[in-house]
């Protein structure tokens, strides 16, 4: 897994980033645009989240003679649909995981959305694509790493708690614009608000309580 370099180094670097691209931060996403998109929660999302990425897997590993082009793939996770999402440009550095300084703000932003009160009880899945180019499992491997690279940096760097964020990468199993499978709008990436943080449970039986201490003896 990539590692992804924390604390004043980071901080450091997004102060740069905010520095030196005022056109790029002028235009990026608000938080209130993620919580606006994002405080609808209806119903959880049930999503065995291992099981998709091995199904991603498997599935970007087709050779059949009948298998059909990007355009007409039909989602391998339809349901992801059902549920408040909101799609983000993260600039990765080519072929590779690594996020480039200008999409930290982006990132900070993410944070900052999750931590506000009305986001603050919930539960997030990031979900990777990638433009249909080059190969199919490369492709489903990079976008696997790139969802990744952003969990680490939301929990390591920002503190958000690794219990509330799952990820996951469809590659070009899911294109974002299936009649346009090259289009760079088919690399963003996703978070969908996926559930409740599970509240604690009250333990089965309590505890008995200690018995009284008899009062001591005065001496004489």
């Amino acid at each position: 897994m990539l590692r992804i370099s924390r604390g004043a180094g980071m901080l450091a670097a997004l102060l740069l980033a905010l520095q030196t691209s005022p056109v790029r931060a002028q235009s990026a996403v608000t938080r209130d645009d993620i919580i606006g998109k994002l405080d609808h929660f209806e119903t959880p999302m049930e999503i065995d989240v291992p099981a998709l990425r091995q199904q991603v897997g498997e599935r970007s590993k087709s050779r059949g003679k009948n298998e059909p082009p990007p355009q007409k793939r039909p989602p391998i996770a339809p349901d992801l649909n059902k549920s408040p999402v909101v799609n983000l440009d993260i600039a990765f550095d080519v072929d590779t995981p690594i996020i480039l300084p200008s999409s930290y703000q982006t990132i900070g932003r993410i944070a900052d959305a999750m931590t506000h009160a009305s986001l603050l009880p919930y539960t997030f899945l990031i979900v990777g694509h990638i433009e249909s180019t080059g190969r199919r499992e490369n492709n489903a491997i990079l976008s696997q790493r790139r969802a990744d690279a952003v969990r680490d940096i939301l929990v390591n760097t920002f503190k958000i708690s690794a219990k509330r964020l799952q990820s996951v990468g469809l590659g070009e199993e899911q294109l974002l614009d299936p009649a346009r499978p090259n289009a760079p709008v088919n690399n963003q990436l996703q978070i969908f608000l996926v559930g409740k943080i599970p509240e604690a449970e009250p333990p089965a039986h309590p505890a008995p309580a200690a018995p009284a201490k008899k009062p001591a003896k005065k001496k004489h």
